[in-house]
């Protein structure tokens, strides 16, 4: 269970996710607020301050990049996670510039919301009772520690090795795409050559892989994924 303090605000138009989702983190333990509308949900964030906005990126009225955008320009500084139906990349750099944290594609798990929520906070908050170490396998990562080991033998990663060992990790099982490493990874503003997320790739299963421990998997034509099977 989470940290029973947090408090969260999902935003979106679709009553039956809404539903759902506020539903499912209420499970989990936090204190959820629901909004449909982006100015609805303006109102909610100054009246209620939330630990976290979970933010649709279609909304009838203004949509969730201008939501963000009026929020940072007010000073706050509540972490967002937009969900998006779209995969164009310039859409992502777009909430990314307006000041988002973090973004999940639909269809999306449960889960996967989860541990972006939880990750997020315990970066914000920088401690406390949310859980430090992510696992997959043989691999574990530590984010406070900015340790990770593999059966139990410590690998040393470069910052930016580490950061996309993390993305991966957050999203097991998941194939992503170069541009959304890119995205995470980079960041927005990156104005490099995409190859250098092969490049990264090859790195850490230098690092990462063994004759009997294979978990980065490259998936022709669509991206990378993590994952522990085959």
């Amino acid at each position: 269970m989470s940290d029973t303090n947090t408090r969260l605000l999902v935003v979106d138009d679709e009553e039956s996710l809404l539903d759902m989702l506020a539903s499912a983190l209420r499970f989990a333990g936090h204190e959820v607020m629901t909004a449909a509308q982006g100015f609805d949900a303006l109102r909610a964030i100054k009246k209620e301050d939330p630990d976290l906005v979970v933010l649709d990126v279609n909304l009838p009225d203004i949509d969730g990049f201008e939501v963000c955008r009026r929020i940072r320009r007010d000073g706050l500084d509540t972490p967002v996670i937009f969900l998006t139906a779209r995969d164009d990349i310039d859409d992502l750099r777009t909430g990314f510039r307006f000041g988002g944290d973090d973004y999940l594609t639909k269809p999306f798990s449960l889960d996967e919301l989860s541990l972006r929520i939880e990750a997020i906070l315990r970066r914000v908050r920088g401690s406390g009772d949310l859980p430090r170490r992510l696992s997959v396998g043989p691999l574990v990562l530590d984010e406070d520690a900015h340790r990770v080991w593999v059966d139990e033998d410590e690998v040393q990663l470069s910052p930016t090795e580490f950061r996309l060992l993390h993305y991966l990790m957050l999203n097991r099982d998941r194939v992503l795409s170069k541009g959304q490493i890119l995205d995470y990874v980079w960041e927005y503003d990156f104005g490099g050559n995409g190859n250098v997320v092969e490049t990264y790739i090859s790195y850490l299963r230098n690092k990462l892989h063994t004759d009997e421990v294979k978990l980065i998997h490259t998936v022709r034509s669509v991206g990378y994924v993590l994952r522990t099977d085959g």
